[in-house]
């Protein structure tokens, strides 16, 4: 990289590897974009501080941040509806702001960043999945942080980023979509044992036995599994 670089700056090639090496079975999405944003503080130029923009259904909020400064720039942005993290999440487009004391664009926001003291800033998008974008947003304390090298280093990362957080989504997505079939069909062969229990007892039907259990369950206010579990565990039914 560059003169910019301050000294003992993380290589970004060993960033990119210790990105790589993330096991989607170790972390979750907020751990994941924790550690992008970690490793974007120690690569980029400027004594920054990072943080994760997500836009879900164009609601925005930060996912994770390293500092006070980039959680109120982000924070800034999302009360005004405007800004450049925002941008460029929407849009798919970088965007750099190279001083802010003279940059033209969102000035009453500009105002704000300058007060916090973030002199310049880099937002690179992060499309992660249908319906869900993101910016990697960079701040940094002093203008003209960031020159050629420093804005393909933090694209190439954001790209790497984009990719691993998709994979983490549909990994959580498909665990999502594992439990909850465990829990119907736990749910179900406690509805059919406390049927069973019922039939036995009272020479109830199939059908007769779940009536009475929903009878049971409208009457008490509870779910169906809820009132076959009392009966599993307990023998008697939730008086109605």
């Amino acid at each position: 990289m560059s003169s910019t670089d301050p000294s003992g700056a993380l290589d970004p090639v060993e960033a990119l590897e210790r990105l790589g090496r993330l096991a989607l079975r170790e972390n979750c999405m907020r751990s994941l974009l924790q550690a992008v944003a970690d490793l974007a503080k120690e690569v980029m130029p400027g004594n920054p501080e990072a943080s994760v923009s997500l836009l879900i259904n164009d609601k925005a909020s930060t996912a994770v941040f390293t500092g006070q400064l980039a959680r109120d720039c982000d924070e800034s942005q999302y009360g005004r509806g405007y800004g450049p993290c925002l941008h460029a999440a929407g849009t798919g487009e970088l965007v750099e702001v190279a001083d802010a004391q003279t940059e033209t664009r969102w000035r009453d926001y500009m105002e704000h960043a300058v007060e916090c003291g973030a002199l310049s800033s880099l937002a690179v998008p992060l499309p992660i999945n249908e319906g869900i974008a993101g910016a990697l947003n960079v701040y940094a304390r002093k203008p003209n942080a960031f020159d050629e090298d420093s804005r393909s280093v933090a694209t190439r990362f954001a790209a790497h980023a984009a990719v691993v957080a998709a994979n983490m989504y549909a990994y959580e997505e498909a665990r999502d979509l594992v439990d909850h079939l465990e829990r119907r069909v736990e749910s179900r062969a406690v509805v059919e044992r406390a049927t069973g229990i019922l039939m036995e007892r009272h020479d109830f039907t199939a059908d007769q036995a779940l009536q009475a259990l929903t009878r049971v369950a409208r009457e008490t206010g509870a779910k169906v599994r809820q009132v076959a579990d009392a009966l599993v565990r307990t023998g008697e039914l939730p008086p109605a």
